[in-house]
């Protein structure tokens, strides 16, 4: 295994980057008043994401038995593994704090 760092790890969440503009699971633009209506394991976030969150395009995405890849024409791709270590990165922070 490589350790060179992978574009996501070097700009961000691409895709998935903070703040969004898009439900990742919808598409919805997040500004309309009404939020979107998601699945209990999109909610549980047991669902990869099918949207880009930054343009609200359609992403490629492949499952595969160790996670998710999800790719947008625009911002790039996104893995399950990368996307687990930024948000416990958030979560370690925000009890440290």
């Amino acid at each position: 295994m490589s350790s060179s760092v992978t574009p996501t790890e070097a700009t961000g969440l691409g895709p998935l980057a903070e703040p969004r503009q898009y439900c990742v699971y919808t598409g919805a633009l997040l500004s309309e008043a009404e939020a979107p209506a998601l699945s209990p394991n999109a909610r549980a976030g047991g669902e990869p994401p099918r949207f880009c969150g930054q343009c609200g395009r359609r992403m490629v995405v492949q499952v595969h038995p160790r996670g998710w890849d999800a790719t947008c024409s625009r911002h790039g791709t996104i893995d399950s593994e990368a996307w687990e270590r930024i948000v416990l990165r958030q979560r370690l922070g925000e009890s440290a704090g």
